[in-house]
């Protein structure tokens, strides 16, 4: 048997364990959205929509596996997010890190069809958040519940195929199959907003169903994921790629906490981007990313009780008053000799919190907006490669404009994120 069969074989049942091991996984940085695909990719703040650097571009594109040969890529992401809140009633500061650090993994496959089409198969963490925070008597109410918090997970599974219009140009499409899961704990403080307010004082779990503390819940779904990527002269190209909104299963245990009664479809997104080389040693990249939370009732729907807003759970309830998102991201990758490439990057956004809508989102206290990152990638003597990237996000605060309890903007939120991984790239 070839090395070449053998070595397809062994890529195959990589692929296969990972989709049968491989754990949905958490992270916070552009909303709730990751602030990049892959090892390589997050070592340049995500930019880099416009070139292909492993199999894992293809979760940022899918039309960059035209260009990624037979490849295997996996890593692991070392994720430490800082949540804190404040509750304007009381002024007192809550820490939420009761789950401090999470391991991120991700997983990538590409294979030659022909000389003109590529099939791979992408997995990968598109986002999530966590918090728990200790005995906030205004969020559990009388509850007897320890800790307030939430958390959520999402993990696609991208099969992508890729065509090459001429050697210039190609398109790529993947088909996102999802999977999310759901828990929320505390938040007996905001029985009276439901469509069938809690019976008793003391929320009991009976009284809470459909909002909180009733355990772990999962939604599947897909959405669909379509790229190009364009080389427009020697040392210049551009790359796009669009996201549909999702089409997600409903939180049944969740149905008086989410509007529509327990939805959560991921929203629609784009990224456009360019790539220029100076030199054969220096690439620099350019992205704008856009994420339509604005699409998606249950993130942003008011916190507000004013005329319009509904019970929690109902079409028009409450939600987490997010806008919508657009993320400039600048990237740099220098190759210093043939074994050897490092890699910064940059990128900004405005964070989509507003100070009416702080009360919800002490659990998903989602403020950051500037990420720096370095990475490098050093080549193997069997020209298989290990990258390495690291990421700070700087603490950014929202100050809450209520100090009552229950309302919309009773409490300041902060946040911070440091993160690292490692990855290992093989060529077959």
């Amino acid at each position: 048997m070839s090395t070449i069969k053998v070595k397809n074989k062994l890529a195959i049942a990589a692929v296969s364990a990972a989709l049968s091991t491989l754990p949905a996984t958490v992270m916070a940085t552009n909303g709730y959205f990751s602030h990049g695909y892959g090892i390589i990719n997050k070592g340049q703040a995500g930019a880099g929509v416009a070139v292909t650097q492993s199999a894992m571009s293809g979760a940022t594109n899918p039309a960059a596996l035209a260009k990624a040969g037979n490849r295997l890529d996996f890593g692991l992401e070392y994720f430490t997010p800082d949540r804190t809140g404040v509750t304007r009633s009381d002024n007192k500061s809550y820490d939420g890190n009761g789950d401090s650090s999470f391991a991120i993994p991700e997983f990538a496959w590409n294979m030659d069809i022909n000389a003109n089409s590529t099939f791979g198969v992408v997995v990968y963490g598109n986002g999530g958040m966590n918090t728990r925070y200790k005995a906030i008597p205004q969020y559990a109410g009388a509850s007897g519940v320890a800790d307030t918090g939430m958390n959520m997970e999402q993990l696609f599974i991208a099969p992508t195929y890729t065509f090459k219009i001429n050697p210039q140009h190609a398109v790529g499409v993947s088909l996102n199959l999802i999977y999310q899961t759901f828990e929320a704990y505390g938040l007996g403080g905001f029985c009276g907003f439901k469509a069938t307010p809690c019976a008793d004082s003391g929320a009991s779990a009976a009284s809470r169903a459909g909002l909180s503390d009733q355990g772990k819940d999962d939604s599947t779904g897909y959405s669909i994921k379509v790229g190009w990527t364009g080389q427009l002269a020697s040392n210049f190209s551009m790359g796009f790629a669009y996201q549909t909104e999702s089409d997600m299963d409903k939180f049944d245990k969740y149905n008086q906490l989410f509007a529509e009664q327990g939805g959560f479809n991921i929203p629609s997104n784009w990224t456009l981007g360019l790539a220029f080389q100076p030199t054969t040693a220096i690439n620099l990249m350019f992205d704008v990313q856009q994420i339509n939370y604005s699409d998606i009732a249950s993130i942003a729907n008011p916190n507000g009780t004013g005329a319009g807003t509904g019970a929690l759970g109902a079409d028009n309830g409450r939600g987490f008053g997010w806008d919508d998102m657009t993320i400039y991201k600048l990237g740099a990758e220098f190759v210093v000799n043939s074994d050897l490439t490092l890699r910064a990057g940059y990128s900004t956004t405005d964070q989509p919190i507003g100070a009416d809508d702080t009360a919800f989102n002490l659990i998903a206290p989602a403020v950051v907006e500037e990420h720096f990152t370095f990475g490098l990638t050093y080549t193997l003597a069997n020209k298989s490669e290990l990258s390495f990237f690291a990421m700070y996000a700087p603490e950014n605060t929202v100050n809450g404009n209520s100090a009552t309890p229950g309302t919309n903007g009773a409490a300041n939120i902060s946040m911070s994120q440091t993160s690292f991984g490692i990855g290992y790239g093989w060529s077959f």
